[in-house]
Order: C-alpha cells, then structure tokens, then sequence
C-alpha cells in the first residue's frame, strides 16, 4: 500500500537512491535477531503479493544488497527471488530453521488437488510449523482436518473472521473441541488484548456470523449459539482494553430513517445507526469527558449510562424525530452553549450536510471562539465512497468515507495525532 501511494505521488521516474534505501532497510531490520528473522520469513510467505505488488518485485526496485550475520534475512531475500531450490543452501547456512519453516511452506503450497491431497498429512505439517491459510491452496480449505489444524495457533482476529466457514465445514458443532476453544479464546481477556481487538471488529464478525451467510458466493453455515452469546461478551468485555485519550468529545449520531437500514460500506454486516451506536457507545465508556446528541434536523441530547448496551442506546435514539441531515449542527450547538471540546465526531450515512453553514466554516467559528485551535472534525458517512466537508488544507478535519475493521485505529491516531500509532497493527 506504501509503495502504491508512493507511485501515486511521485514526480519523478523510478526509485531514488534515498527511497532505495529505505525500502532495503525495512527487510534488512529483521536481522537483528534470529527470532525476527523467522518473522520475516511468515511475512513474506504469508503476504506473497498485494496492492499489485510481491516481494520480488520490491527487492530487485530496491536494488538490496547481501549482508553478513543477519540471522537468515539474505538468505529469506534470495528465496523471495530466486526461488526455494536455488537458495536452500543458503538457508541451510543460517541454522536458525529457516530451511525447514520454508520447505514446510514449499511442500504445503504443491498440495492444490483435493482429489489426491494427503489431508492427514497437510494438517500435521500445518501444526508442527503454525502454518495459516494463506499458506494453503483454497481449494483444501473444504476439509475439516485442515481447518482444524489452522485454527490451533490461528490468530485472534483471523479467527473471528472465519467463523462462518468454519461452521459451514462442520467443526464448531456444539460441544465440539474447536467450539470450546474459540469460546475459551474469546472469554480471555489476556489473549483479546495481545491480538489488539476493538469492540467495533467484535460486533461485525457477531452481526457477520449472526447472518449465516456470507456477503459474496454460496457460504452459508448454522450459526453456534454458544460462540453467538461468547462474542457478545467479547463485544462488552473489549471495553476495558480501549485506551482512553482523555480528550473532551462531542459525538453526534445522525438519526434521519436511512440510517437504520442498508450496509456500511466496508462492514456489509452492520447499519450505519448500529455502527454509530456501538462507536459512541465505547467512547462514552471509556472517555472520561464525553457527550452524545443524536441530530438530523434538530439535535437532541442522548443520555449514555455506563451500564447500558447496544439495544438500550438503540432505543434511545429511535425516540428521536428524524429529519434532514445537518452536519453543522454539533458545532452550533456547543456555540451555543458554551461547550467545550476537543474532538467532534458525526456519525451519519449518506446526506453529508443539508444544513445552511458548511461543517468546515462552523468549525472555524468555534475555533475562534472556544480558543481550541486545533479542536478536530471527523466525519463519518458511513454510506458512501466519496464526500467532501472536510477542508483539505486543514489538518485537523478529516472524512470517512465508509467504514471498517480500521476505523477504529484510524480515528485514535487522528485524535491523538500519534503518526507511529499504527506502525505496528496487529497480526490478521
């Protein structure tokens, strides 16, 4: 995706000796440690191409050099290059078991006919080397053996993304060893915090998997029960692992009918009113100054107590009258009313702005009264692939056209103004 946009912006042609260097030494950092070396080798192997992209594009742009005592990376870089047989010499060399993680890949990715596959025998290589699906050829991912093995180390965020297939290929029958342990996992507080799960990503694989269809093709599948009533308890129990900014926040949800049906561009599975809600919901529970109105024509305030959950808020919301939309609105209110924030956020679906003050300006406005120069606008429209309220030479506001699993981690770094924030996301 980085180099995509690099291309998009880029005046000149081809690479410069500085780009060059950078793109070199995001490889070359994994030999710091033979640890971080075997990462890069899943990496590699994991993400083979994407955005247009693959690896061996990138390393022979980028010009790489070899090194010297990196642990395997040279080595990984010849693989990505040249070709397993061609560098299994080199990466016997390393002696950190590259060799075998990568021949374990190699032998796995030949497996492609279900009518010859040894299943029993894929499963247990899956196992021993903690393989994951985008090591496998799609067409073996309809025995139950396979997604069995996968999901032993699968990763939070791959897993409750899978659920439904993995019903639709029989493994998550009640009282079943993978039904107890996706329950377990979701149950855990310690595991959901390392894989980094926000509520919003636990609600779309509940509503996803709720359905018991998928969104493209024929997948269909009888949900769990027990994993439905587990993921509602992941939704809640997430709460504790968002980290407060302790900013003040005025959160407006806009109300207008359209927003309680059709999809989120994005999170198919979800209406934007649930969506908003469920936002605004965590917000107001983890914020310590936080204030909720619900708006289309006219802004209502929106009482959210720390013990309420979704369908509580939902039905406070749908007591309010509907109207046209006008995005200005939460700014004119705090004028108003003399309110202070840092953070306005307008949660909405298609009609960006019906009002006669443009967003943009409105902000200004407060801003210069208020005194917060750098208070921020985000606006959500939940509905659509393309608007435009924010100012583009004003850092400080932004739109969002759509909305999904990185919504979240997108809003948080934009508030916080933390560019590193989502150096590190977490593994899918």
């Amino acid at each position: 995706m980085f180099l995509t946009y690099y291309e998009a912006v880029s005046l000149g042609a081809g690479w410069g000796r500085t780009h060059r260097r950078a793109i070199s030494n995001w490889y070359k950092r994994f030999g710091e440690s033979p640890q971080q070396a075997k990462r890069l080798a899943v990496l590699v192997t994991k993400y083979k191409r994407r955005q247009g992209w693959s690896h061996r594009d990138v390393l022979r742009l980028a010009h790489t050099k070899p090194q010297t005592d990196d642990n395997g990376v040279t080595a990984i870089m010849k693989y990505i290059v040249k070709g397993f047989d061609l560098a299994k010499e080199a990466l016997g060399l390393a002696n950190n078991g590259l060799l075998e993680y990568l021949q374990a890949v190699e032998t796995v990715r030949a497996q492609r006919d279900p009518n010859t596959v040894n299943v029993a025998g894929v499963a247990d290589i899956i196992r021993e080397h903690r393989l994951v699906k985008e090591h496998i050829d799609t067409q073996l991912l309809q025995f139950a053996d396979i997604w069995e093995a996968l999901l032993e180390h699968m990763p939070m965020t791959a897993m409750i993304r899978n659920l439904g297939k993995m019903s639709s290929v029989g493994i998550l029958t009640a009282g079943s060893r993978s039904e107890e342990l996706i329950i377990t996992r979701l149950r855990d507080l310690d595991i959901l915090e390392k894989a980094r799960i926000h509520p919003f990503n636990v609600l779309v694989a509940l509503l996803t998997y709720k359905k018991g269809v998928g969104d493209i093709g024929k997948l269909a599948w009888t949900p769990n029960t027990a994993i439905l009533q587990a993921l509602d308890e992941a939704f809640y129990l997430t709460f504790k692992l968002v980290e407060p900014t302790n900013k003040r926040y005025l959160l407006a949800v806009d109300v207008s009918r359209s927003m309680f049906s059709g999809p989120v561009n994005g999170s198919s599975s979800v209406t934007p009113a649930m969506a908003a809600i469920a936002l605004s919901l965590v917000t107001a529970r983890t914020e310590r100054r936080c204030e909720v109105v619900c708006f289309s024509a006219d802004l209502v305030p929106v009482a959210i107590g720390p013990h309420m959950k979704l369908p509580d808020v939902e039905a406070a919301m749908r007591n309010v009258s509907s109207g046209t939309t006008d995005c200005s609105l939460p700014m004119l209110y705090a004028l108003k009313h003399k309110k202070k924030f840092d953070v306005f956020i307008v949660y909405t679906d298609n009609e960006n702005n019906d009002g006669y003050i443009h967003p943009a300006h409105e902000l200004q406005e407060y801003r210069t009264w208020s005194g917060i120069t750098d208070a921020k606008l985000i606006v959500c429209a939940m509905s659509v692939t393309d608007f435009s309220i924010a100012d583009p030479n004003d850092v400080n506001m932004m739109d969002m056209p759509g909305f999904n699993w990185n919504g979240p981690d997108v809003m948080r770094s934009f508030i916080v103004n933390n560019r590193h924030h989502l150096q590190h996301p977490p593994d899918i």
